[in-house]
């Protein structure tokens, strides 16, 4: 389903990590010379990151981190930049063995990146080295937001989910993607979500673990799936929204905070990560200490904590009530995902359902917590899409 390629050099140009050691040695200095906030006054995370757990991750971070082996895993895959709409885009695109693959672009979110998809990228390309079917075989893109990681920072405002997603149909032109699907969660949702909204040509479906489909307006009455997704909404944005709410206010403000302190850029991360995960009282129960600064290290050395924070600021007026979709959606809930919304207002938003599934473990960051699941899930609900 990839058409032969109609690169140019001046287009599609490859790209490799490589951040220099002086940039590794300034951060383990800062992390060194950190000045610590006093404890917090309770015994759980309601005021935020605990000190100790903070402490922790920060030291491992300085002492037994090894930023060039993420550099040395991502440096396997091909990289490339290219310039759309007047931003260099940074992609990673693995083409399958199988001729017969189908192009599947891959949208991340906040605090996330392209570092997510990292172990969907071999079961997806090559399903039959993991145990699975060649027909299920998919060519991979997956782009970093802009702003996000090796992606150039806007230097001007607009750049809105909708006009992502306009590049995002550029980009597929420009590799010869002719017929293809959509994946993503958090603001790769969003994002998926707009693309399925516009329907470009070539767009054969999208797949979604997060899902944006509230009523615009709640009804007054509600079943007791309805009720519990009204109430992990009002969590969502009540005690879990602190840095969703400064990032689309004060995203320069948040930049100043974090681009001086590493330590602080760590915590900012951390805490999506303890309260978003299925975990059972930390979020290491769900990533690994690497896992979790293989991504805040990327936020760190591309000093992109304010230019990420801005697709909030950029977005403020969305809500988590989409818009109705008329072309195929699959759908996978994780069950510790919040918001969590019922099946019913699933199938009202989406009108061509195509795939329902409950996972039985996962939270928000499914690419990172149930690698395989989603991998799964993705075949499964995409299935019906080929040829």
């Amino acid at each position: 389903m990839t058409a032969p390629t109609k690169q140019e050099p001046a287009l599609v140009r490859p790209f490799t990590v490589s951040i220099p050691d002086a940039q590794i040695d300034d951060l383990k200095r800062r992390l060194a010379g950190t000045r610590w906030p006093d404890p917090e006054t309770v015994d759980d995370w309601s005021q935020g990151v605990r000190l100790e757990n903070a402490r922790s991750l920060v030291d491992y971070w300085e002492h037994g981190y090894d930023w060039r082996r993420l550099e040395t895993e991502l440096n396997r895959f091909p990289q490339f930049l290219t310039e759309i709409d007047g931003l260099d885009i940074h992609f990673i695109h693995v083409r399958s063995r199988n001729p017969d693959a189908m192009p599947l672009l891959l949208t991340h979110g906040w605090p996330g990146s392209i570092l997510e998809f990292l172990k969907l990228i071999g079961p997806l390309t090559d399903p039959v080295a993991f145990g699975g079917d060649a027909a299920d075989s998919f060519d991979v893109v997956i782009p970093s937001l802009p702003g996000f990681g090796f992606s150039q920072k806007p230097a001007e405002t607009g750049w809105t989910v909708a006009r992502i997603a306009r590049a995002w149909v550029e980009l597929m032109e420009r590799l010869g993607c002719t017929r293809w699907a959509a994946q993503g969660g958090d603001w790769g949702a969003v994002v998926t979500t707009a693309l399925g909204a516009m329907r470009p040509e070539g767009l054969l479906g999208i797949h979604l673990n997060t899902q944006y489909a509230f009523p615009a307006q709640i009804p007054d009455t509600l079943t007791s799936g309805q009720r519990h997704a009204v109430d992990t909404l009002a969590r969502y944005t009540g005690e879990l929204g602190g840095s969703n709410h400064l990032q689309g206010t004060k995203p320069q403000t948040v930049g100043f905070a974090l681009a001086d302190s590493p330590a602080g850029q760590a915590a900012w991360i951390y805490e999506k990560f303890q309260s978003k995960t299925d975990n059972h009282g930390l979020a290491e129960d769900a990533l690994s200490q690497d896992d979790m600064l293989d991504a805040i290290s990327l936020y760190w050395f591309t000093n992109s904590a304010a230019s990420s924070a801005r697709i909030y600021w950029e977005n403020r007026s969305a809500s988590m009530a989409g818009p109705q979709l008329t072309l195929p959606v699959a759908v996978t809930v994780f069950p510790k995902d919040i918001p969590l919304l019922p099946r019913s207002w699933i199938e009202d938003t989406y009108t061509h359902l195509i795939h329902y599934a409950e996972a039985p473990n996962g939270g928000h960051f499914a690419a990172m917590e149930q690698p395989e699941t989603l991998v799964g899930e993705i075949r499964n609900g995409l299935r019906t899409l080929r040829p």
